[in-house]
């Protein structure tokens, strides 16, 4: 059984110092503390949050050392005046503990162009990968290996650059931008939890492989506009184990990518399949892997319906908190992207149309955004980039709303994919 988040209640005048707070009572964007938690470091970190919050939720796994926000893994806190409750099953892999903290050592400008050559790569990988699944060849895990590894080292480098890169991504083949955005994605999420490098480099590696499956069945079953029959239906579930099957026939071992593949259609309420898990049955990978593969599914255009902006994705995923998905995976995953995800397109309040390049985590309703249109919504013959949180002009601009992809005929990609 993997690392399991296991959060305890309780108010703030029983925190105490070493206790790292994942959740608050309140929306974080209502307040200056950071989107990946508060690590209780001093009674000073106490005496701010009681001015927010009259309770909140402790991550039991992570401790923090007096005067220092980095965090360890250590034995649960005691908490006053909360019952206890049962303990978190061993980890049978030590790798998916949140140990590690992460910070940009790479600014987004420096980033981007290796950022580019990354996801060039892994894209060209995704295309032949295919190619070899359907003519009978093995995957080579090895040539895996050497895809995800520019992608993870990218991401912990600038959380922000390779998530703008993929965000102007192709949008011919959903097959290969589904597996590159999901891999994107997993790196993402796995630095946000804090997770070991090598883990990361597996969870990428899994949101690469598990829908290899779908290489397996008819083209015009995934291409499909109109709904499935029951007969269809139940072809199309046959991608998990097909997919297991290959990963069987290359060799594939690694545990985070097969618990991936296997458990991604898994329900935290068990009403998934193939084998209908619930809870802490399905590994933390595969509960990851669902809300990754929903959220990237949902963003992008499908046969069957439009894509829907992230913020509207990213509010589905909410809805569907402690029934279709764990609660405290889809809020960090929620903090993982930040309230306007980048490349998300958005209205400002001057009625500009602009496009998310990268988060300010400090501000998080205050993202630095490429503004694409004039006020009347026509095309600018070239964009500005305007950091919303540092605003040198009289009239500031604030985001009004997001936009569903394609809005106002706009597309992100002409202004920088040239």
């Amino acid at each position: 059984m993997a690392y399991d988040l296991v959060e305890r209640r309780v108010f703030v005048t029983d925190l105490e110092v070493g206790m790292y707070v994942s959740r608050l009572d309140c929306e974080w964007s209502e307040t200056p503390f950071p989107l990946q938690g508060v690590p209780i470091s001093s009674r000073d970190d106490i005496d701010r949050l009681s001015k927010f919050c009259k309770y909140v939720f402790v991550d039991l796994h992570r401790r923090v050392a007096p005067a220092a926000a980095s965090t360890v893994v250590g034995l649960p806190p005691r908490v006053a005046g909360v019952a206890p409750k049962a303990p978190a099953p061993a980890p049978a892999n030590p790798r998916l503990i949140p140990a590690h903290s992460y910070r940009d050592t790479a600014s987004f400008d420096e980033e981007v162009p290796r950022a580019r050559e990354a996801f060039e790569g892994v894209t060209r990988f995704a295309e032949r990968l295919v190619d070899d699944i359907q003519h009978g060849r093995a995957i080579d895990p090895g040539a895996v290996d050497d895809a995800v590894r520019p992608v993870v080292a990218s991401v912990l480098r600038s959380g922000d650059a390779f998530s703008w890169i993929e965000s102007l991504r192709r949008r011919d083949t959903y097959t290969y931008q589904h597996a590159v955005g999901c891999s994107t994605l997993a790196a993402a999420f796995g630095r946000h939890m804090g997770f070991a490098p090598e883990a990361i480099v597996s969870l990428a590696a899994g949101g690469l492989l598990m829908d290899v499956g779908k290489a397996q069945l008819p083209e015009e079953l995934l291409n499909r506009a109109g709904p499935l029959n029951d007969g269809e239906w139940e072809l199309a579930r046959q991608h998990v184990v097909e997919g297991a099957a290959i990963l069987d026939h290359s060799g594939v071992v690694d545990p985070e990518v097969r618990d991936m593949l296997m458990t991604h259609h898994e329900r935290y309420d068990g009403s998934g399949y193939p084998d209908g898990l619930a809870g802490a049955e399905i590994p933390l990978a595969g509960r990851m892997a669902a809300i990754i593969d929903t959220y990237h599914a949902m963003s992008s255009q499908r046969p069957y319906r439009p894509a829907v902006s992230q913020h509207l994705a990213l509010r589905e995923l909410y809805a569907g908190r402690d029934t279709q998905f764990q609660a405290e995976l889809v809020e960090q995953f929620q903090a993982c992207l930040g309230v306007y995800p980048t490349g998300t397109l958005v209205e400002l309040n001057t009625g500009e149309v602009a496009v998310v390049m990268m988060q300010n985590h400090a501000r998080r309703l205050q993202p630095r955004v490429a503004i694409l249109t004039r006020t009347d919504k026509g095309p600018r013959e070239e964009f500005i980039v305007v950091d919303l949180m540092n605003q040198a002009d009289v009239v500031r601009r604030e985001i009004l709303r997001t936009l569903p992809a394609g809005s106002h005929g706009i597309d992100p990609r002409e202004y920088f994919l040239q």
